[in-house]
């Protein structure tokens, strides 16, 4: 089996796709001549432009039935050995069957959604409570790839280094904030993201960058925070590429994030990530290689909105509800910051 094709279905979102790199370079480390296409999607496509091994097939969401057209010309000529079908949604079920694959690996039932069962003939081992990144690495397992550590080496090129590193210039350690989550009851308030913007300026002698998409929830964010502190912060929200913001993040002494794709990506990459959780678990989303750095209040969430022990819930059930995200206060990110800097004090 050194020399195979595969074909991964896994259109979005950020975080997701930055979870199936370990699973590509499983793959690359074990078949060296496996020849590796994704079908990704749009943005996505270009945060991990450069990937080696992999040819990507991009698939722009917004663009309708011309873009399913155009897939399906993308894949007619094609067969492959395997589908690793990544993406339990309807829309990429659908586009699934556009994929020539006799062997076609999916989720394990208690993920199924959207007769996902009904496009794959084999499914991963189900594992209880096991962490996102490590669920995506059983498509590897069933192919038979030993388990490993992830990897990722998320590509940066040199030219978004050197922007990042012109656009920051030299200074003290950086807080990084990347404030906002595609699901807005993640969101922790501006309020609380200025207290800690000003302990790390005051109290620790760190400088602070606030960074994000163009999103208008996110500029607003960034203002808010910017209106709300004493001290000084560079706003570099809607400034960068997705590309360009990797580069960012790689920059950053520590990020501080919700359950976000940025605070993945700087996991990938080695940043430490202060996570916050509370509609989520971070044994299950959390930055994987920071979760000792999260500051999780999913228990106390539990509690309050569902009445029941963490335990007693679905693994991963979200707690998405207005004020959740005010259970973390932001003496829970002092601590967590103080903890850091200890450490990165005494390394020096």
């Amino acid at each position: 089996m050194s020399e195979f094709s595969i074909c991964i279905m896994r259109l979005s979102a950020i975080g997701d796709v930055t979870h199936v790199v370990p699973v590509v370079n499983a793959i690359r480390q074990q078949f060296p001549q496996a020849e590796i296409t994704w079908v990704i999607g749009k943005l996505e496509s270009r945060l991990l432009s450069g990937l080696p091994g992999v040819k990507f097939i991009v698939f722009d969401k917004k663009g309708g039935l011309s873009e399913v057209l155009q897939l399906k010309r993308a894949l007619k000529q094609r067969k492959f050995d395997v589908l690793l079908h990544m993406q339990v949604a309807a829309r990429s079920n659908l586009l699934s069957l556009l994929v020539k694959a006799p062997i076609r690996i999916g989720w394990d039932k208690p993920r199924w959604r959207d007769r996902h069962q009904w496009f794959i003939n084999q499914s991963v081992e189900s594992v209880a409570e096991q962490h996102q990144v490590d669920a995506f690495l059983e498509f590897a397992k069933a192919l038979d790839i030993p388990s490993r550590p992830p990897k990722w080496n998320l590509p940066i090129s040199a030219e978004n280094i050197d922007w990042a590193r012109r656009t920051l210039g030299d200074g003290p350690p950086i807080l990084m904030i990347s404030p906002c989550s595609s699901h807005p009851q993640r969101n922790w308030p501006a309020s609380r993201y200025a207290e800690v913007a000003d302990y790390a300026v005051s109290k620790l002698g760190m400088r602070v960058v606030l960074t994000g998409g163009p999103s208008a929830l996110e500029l607003q964010t960034g203002q808010e925070i910017e209106f709300a502190m004493q001290n000084q912060a560079q706003n570099l929200i809607g400034e960068d590429t997705i590309s360009q913001s990797v580069a960012l993040l790689k920059q950053a002494t520590v990020l501080l994030s919700p359950d976000s794709g940025p605070a993945h990506i700087a996991s990938a990459i080695g940043t430490p990530v202060i996570g916050l959780y509370a509609a989520t678990p971070s044994k299950r989303s959390g930055p994987y290689n920071s979760l000792g750095l999260c500051v999780d209040k999913y228990r106390e969430a539990a509690l309050k909105f569902r009445h029941k022990e963490a335990s007693a819930l679905r693994w991963g059930q979200r707690i998405e509800f207005p004020g959740v995200m005010n259970l973390i206060e932001a003496e829970d990110v002092f601590e967590k910051l103080d903890e850091l800097m200890a450490t990165k004090t005494v390394a020096n």
